[in-house]
C-alpha cells in the first residue's frame, strides 16, 4: 500500500507514532494526579521507541539498523514494565488496556 507521495506505507512507523501519542497523554494524566516520577520514566521509555524505530530508517548500515530496533525493543520493555507498575499500584492510575495492546503490536 502506498501513500500520497507514491512511498510505502510503514506500519510499524505509524504504529509507534500513535502509541507515543497515546503515553503523552497517559503520562499528562499522571502528571496532573502529581506522579511526576512515573510519568516521566514512562514518557521517556514510551516516547524513545518511536524515536529509535523512525531513526532505524535513516540508518547507516544494516548492523546500525538492527542496533537501533534492538535499542526500540529494550524502550518497549521498559514501557512494558512501568505500564505493568501503574496497573498493579492502588496509587497510581491504571492504563487503558488498549495501551497495552498497542505495546504488543509494536514489540
Amino acid at each position: 500500500m502506498s501513500n500520497n507521495n507514491g512511498m510505502q506505507k510503514n506500519v510499524i512507523l505509524e504504529k509507534s507514532t500513535e502509541f507515543a501519542l497515546e503515553i503523552i497523554s497517559f503520562t499528562a494524566n499522571l502528571k496532573k494526579e502529581k506522579h511526576f516520577e512515573i510519568s516521566s520514566q514512562l514518557f521517556r521509555s514510551g516516547t524513545s521507541i518511536g524515536a529509535n524505530i523512525n531513526e532505524s530508517q535513516n540508518a547507516e548500515s544494516r548492523k546500525d539498523f538492527v542496533h537501533k530496533l534492538k535499542i526500540a525493543a529494550k524502550e518497549a520493555s521498559e514501557t512494558r514494565y512501568w505500564l505493568y507498575l501503574c496497573t498493579k499500584s492502588d496509587s497510581l492510575i491504571s492504563p487503558k488496556p488498549d495501551l497495552l495492546e498497542q505495546l504488543e503490536t509494536i514489540e
